[in-house]
């Protein structure tokens, strides 16, 4: 009993599942959009480490300009009469002697998020995310995006982030109890010195924590990015429509181009001086003008039913047929229409051209 016949459909063709990796205009598309896998998590944590970072270099420099402020203050300013260009004078320099403390800071607090930013997306500027959108303000959209799954992770992260957080800052103060107890019976310096240095211990601790949990937070948004910027099957050839072109329609316009391009080669047999063929699966027209050309030239040439044609309208218009197998290959092969006979073909060519001319008593001089 013979074996039926079975056909492989790929069902996928007819379905809207979004299996296929985003192409290089969707993914140019989502980017001016502002739409780019970017974890918010990360500008924080660098921040942190770059802030406490800092302190831990240009603290002690920090505190001697507080000292030096407040010293100041008890030792020089307590001494000014109490007038309106005194209480200027006096605020204007803390003021000036305050922001050159805190510059480093905030200037490296920029700095971390402005290189956050740039490693995770580049430089992208766009004013799409400004725009007036009614989903935004939709009550309905509102509540789906609360009740969302993508709610549900960011809560967990949050809970995640207070969770190490805490047992970090439990591990070091538990480590330090002992410590802590005694504080009572040391100087008020030492007091602050030893705050300070725990204080910037729960500070780059807490902050490398961050930094580990950004990374992880990061890969999950580029994979639930890439998740989101998937397409279907017939996405992906919508897309080609749009872009390259209906193939239908794109092999339409070829099919009518050579027809044109078949049809003014015809309307150029009639001019021909010969055609030579091989007989009957190569035909090539050449035509010759010692006034115009340096050589004879291809005005026309086919295989099978184009070399039939040419054939046909060469008989109709009683123009000279030769049969040359080698010549009419090779001329075929290496000579495209309107090109010149190239020389190693040339000697063929002019005996051809000779014959048929003596043939018509009209034998004018084919230059070599």
């Amino acid at each position: 009993m013979p074996r039926p016949l079975r056909y492989t459909l790929d069902l996928q063709l007819f379905s809207q599942e979004k299996t296929e990796t985003a192409t290089p205009k969707k993914r140019q598309e989502s980017r001016k959009k502002g739409q780019v896998a970017k974890s918010m998590e990360l500008p924080g944590a660098l921040i942190m480490l770059g802030g406490f970072g800092l302190l831990a270099m240009y603290g002690s420099a920090m505190g001697k300009g507080v000292a030096g402020m407040f010293s100041a203050g008890l030792k020089e300013y307590i001494l000014w009469d109490v007038t309106d260009t005194n209480v200027i004078a006096m605020f204007s320099q803390l003021l000036r002697e305050g922001l050159l403390l805190l510059l480093p800071v905030l200037a490296i607090g920029v700095l971390m998020a402005l290189l956050s930013s740039y490693a995770q997306i580049g430089f992208l500027f766009t004013g799409e995310t400004l725009k007036m959108k009614f989903e935004k303000i939709n009550p309905i959209q509102g509540f789906k995006q609360i009740f969302s799954m993508r709610s549900v992770v960011e809560f967990l992260k949050s809970m995640l982030k207070v969770l190490v957080i805490g047992l970090i800052a439990f591990m070091i103060l538990w480590g330090e109890r002992s410590t802590l107890l005694t504080l009572a019976s040391v100087p008020i310096g030492s007091i602050f010195q030893y705050l300070a240095s725990l204080t910037l211990r729960l500070g780059l601790f807490s902050g490398g924590a961050l930094f580990i949990l950004a990374l992880f937070d990061y890969a999950y948004q580029k994979w639930e990015y890439e998740k989101n910027l998937r397409m279907s099957k017939q996405d992906v050839k919508d897309e080609y429509k749009k872009t390259e072109g209906d193939p239908l329609i794109k092999s339409k316009i070829r099919e009518r181009q050579r027809r044109m391009a078949m049809q003014r080669m015809m309307q150029e047999v009639p001019k021909a001086d010969v055609v030579i063929t091989n007989p009957t699966h190569f035909a090539v027209a050449i035509k010759y003008d010692g006034a115009e050309m340096d050589a004879p030239r291809v005005i026309a040439k086919g295989a099978d039913y184009v070399a039939l044609r040419i054939r046909q309208v060469a008989k109709d218009n009683d123009v000279p047929l030769m049969e040359n197998k080698p010549l009419a290959r090779a001329l075929y092969a290496q000579v495209e229409i309107g090109e010149s006979i190239p020389q190693d073909l040339f000697q063929a060519v002019a005996e051809v051209l000779a014959f048929v001319y003596k043939a018509r008593t009209k034998l004018p001089a084919v230059r070599r």
